[in-house]
């Protein structure tokens, strides 16, 4: 389960944040993820929660969004997000070419923002 990694990941980024602005008490994060990211939303919350369990940010909220898959045809050029990204092939709506897309946006996994006082 990588997301045990990521959640820990994510609160080293929020309590050097924390710190840095002398902030004790953290609201919500918002994490955002690529349909590519390999992120199991349910496994990364319940990670997450695991993490700031019996800690000064125990309480805290994590909000995900998940960013969809945007690719690129790499025959003909035509910008398009596939109506089922979960399939292996991905035809092109322009020209039917169906390999070597490049994926322009859904690999993403970053801290969008968090709310703390």
């Amino acid at each position: 389960m990588h997301e045990l990694s990521i959640a820990q990941s994510l609160l080293a980024i929020i309590r050097e944040e924390m710190d840095k602005h002398e902030l004790t008490k953290l609201r919500k994060v918002r994490v955002k993820h690529g349909k590519l990211a390999a992120i199991v939303p349910e496994a990364l919350e319940f990670a997450f929660e695991a993490c700031i369990a019996n800690t000064p940010l125990e309480g805290a909220e994590l909000e995900m969004e998940c960013v969809p898959l945007k690719l690129k045809c790499s025959a003909c050029g035509t910008l398009f997000s596939p109506e089922d990204p979960d399939t292996l092939f991905i035809p092109c709506p322009n020209c039917g070419e169906g390999i070597g897309h490049q994926v322009l946006q859904g690999k993403e996994l970053y801290l969008d923002n968090m709310e703390a006082e």
